[in-house]
């Protein structure tokens, strides 16, 4: 059963759109749930000013995406790549079932794939570095 945060968040995504002022874009999938994901990421000096994500997700994605924006404006990229599945759960404040863990990390995954492009790294994180 999803708490009341989960239900808030996937019915009303405050961020879901695509953000008007980006520097870098990436699209991840996850072929466990065929979700779809595409972030937004609007950075200025290693900071994260603002964030957005569209297309088609599940609940659990849509809603943890929502609950990551809040919580990384502001941010360095760099804190980023510190965070991994217990950070959501944190969030969340529940555990997530086996089967939707990587719905409701899609987000993290995406996100610090596009902090790899925008760094010219190139490097790429998988679910496996997000201790799923």
């Amino acid at each position: 059963m999803f708490n009341e945060i989960i239900a808030f968040y996937s019915k009303t995504p405050p961020n879901k759109w695509i953000l008007k002022n980006y520097n870098i874009t990436y699209f991840e999938e996850n072929r466990t749930c065929w979700d779809d994901l595409k972030v937004y990421i609007e950075i200025k000096n290693n900071i994260i000013k603002d964030w957005s994500f569209e297309w088609e997700t599940a609940i659990i994605t849509t809603a943890c995406a929502s609950i990551f924006w809040e919580s990384i404006i502001w941010k360095e990229i760099k804190e980023i790549f510190l965070l991994d599945y217990k950070y959501i759960k944190d969030l969340i404040k529940q555990e997530i079932s086996d089967r939707r863990k990587k719905a409701a990390v899609l987000w993290l995954l995406t996100t610090k794939n596009a902090i790899h492009k925008y760094l010219k790294d190139w490097l790429l994180d998988d679910f496996d570095s997000l201790s799923v």
